[in-house]
């Protein structure tokens, strides 16, 4: 379950980890979980591993996270 961070964004255990889109199909890296605009609801933002055009997804969507390595646990500590 996600917690309240600040600028409406939510905690996620997976943020930093390569995820898959259970809606797409599509893996990437979950940036965060924030409002998009006017939705009502908090979506995943999710970013090709190597670059390109984020995506939204719902964030009941996100499966089959990435193992947790060195290089992810820093980029979930910063």
């Amino acid at each position: 379950m996600s917690t309240a961070r600040g600028m409406l964004h939510r905690d996620h255990p997976w943020l930093g980890r390569t995820v898959e889109d259970t809606t797409t199909g599509r893996r990437g890296i979950l940036r965060a979980i924030a409002p998009d605009g006017d939705r009502p609801q908090p979506v995943a933002w999710l970013l090709p591993e190597g670059g390109g055009t984020e995506w939204t997804t719902d964030p009941d969507a996100l499966a089959n996270p990435a193992p947790i390595t060195p290089v992810t646990h820093s980029k979930q500590t910063r």
